[in-house]
């Protein structure tokens, strides 16, 4: 199987996307490629004293382009080229930490959606109590439609079930009360559709603060929302950790205690912490297509390189393919 990275995406690209790709070969032994400026390249991968395959792209798409003119424009850039090679099956899976619009739009352009979807998702894996589950969209579609909203409840049932064999997951729209009557008109549809849709283990409305409990397998949202709930908890999470730490400072008997919580602390801390999480997935694309975060270390590349694997290994976008085909079938 043949992972593609594209090493010029990111904030910390390319040294830290070079890093762990050599370490996701290394440990994983994945056959990881790298798509990028091969003189830009090289010279980290000397320095690791790691050998891998490179292709080179001469143009970087950059966050602060219009995703679907850069698209368009930059034939001969890492995600052009890199998604080309994903749509010829040349690779089986592509990772990136570059910009999300042009990912998106690439993926629509480029690779192409699967059919009865008509807007991709980002998919993440949250902790909660109850163990993982599924949120999305978590950043790929800013406005929505509630047919929008179903499509992504079907992709996460079976994303959960299929990732997180969690079987007959259960699905949730995110939203400001747990009464049906609640939310926007589109969430207010989506909920009046969501309760006739039969391979759809719906369960109404989930309020932010109860994600947490992990009593909703899937958590669904417009990706406005999702991403605002994902950075608002980063966010807030190094606040707690910063202010635990001054709390902690200079006083002996909290000192004593912190060194015996240490290993609890960690635990959570790790949970908590995108780079072990490694990429988000693009569902609805017809192929395996990870975003990783913008400032991705090479923790967090290496984890997305793994994850990559995992989603190429489970079919997910064969199985994404037969279930909403039969779900279109049904709806007929």
């Amino acid at each position: 199987m043949r992972i593609l990275v594209d090493a010029m995406g990111g904030d910390r690209a390319p040294e830290e996307i070079v890093k762990g790709a050599c370490i996701a070969s290394k440990d994983f032994g994945l056959d990881v490629i790298l798509i990028g400026n091969e003189g830009k390249i090289k010279p980290y991968m000397n320095r690791i004293g790691c050998s891998l395959e490179i292709i080179h792209a001469e143009e970087v798409i950059t966050n602060d382009e219009q995703p679907v003119t850069a698209i368009r424009k930059k034939k001969e850039s890492s995600i052009v080229k890199g998604l080309k090679l994903l749509k010829e099956g040349k690779v089986q899976a592509m990772v990136s930490a570059g910009s999300t619009g042009a990912l998106m739009a690439g993926g629509l352009f480029v690779v192409g959606r699967i059919k009865g979807i008509d807007r991709p998702a980002i998919a993440t894996v949250f902790p909660t109590q109850n163990g993982p589950i599924v949120i999305l969209d978590i950043g790929a579609n800013s406005e929505v439609k509630p047919k929008n909203l179903v499509q992504f409840a079907l992709m996460g049932s079976i994303y959960a079930e299929g990732i997180l064999e969690i079987p007959n997951p259960s699905v949730g729209l995110m939203n400001i009360g747990a009464e049906e009557e609640k939310g926007n008109s589109t969430i207010k549809a989506a909920y009046s559709d969501l309760k006739q849709i039969e391979n759809v283990n719906f369960v109404g409305n989930v309020e932010p603060r109860d994600i947490f409990d992990g009593k909703v397998n899937v958590i669904v949202c417009d990706g406005f929302t999702g991403n605002i709930f994902l950075k608002t908890l980063e966010g807030f999470g190094t606040y707690v950790f910063k202010r635990l730490k001054e709390e902690v400072k200079g006083n002996f008997t909290y000192s004593i205690g912190a060194m015996m919580l240490k290993p609890a602390l960690n635990r959570v801390r790790a949970s908590l912490d995108y780079s072990e999480y490694g990429g988000a997935m693009f569902l609805g694309i017809d192929g395996v297509l990870i975003k990783c975060h913008g400032s991705s270390d090479s923790k967090a590349i290496s984890n997305g390189i793994k994850a990559a694997y995992k989603f190429a290994r489970a079919n997910i976008s064969e199985k994404l393919k037969e279930n909403i085909e039969l779900s279109i079938e049904k709806e007929k």
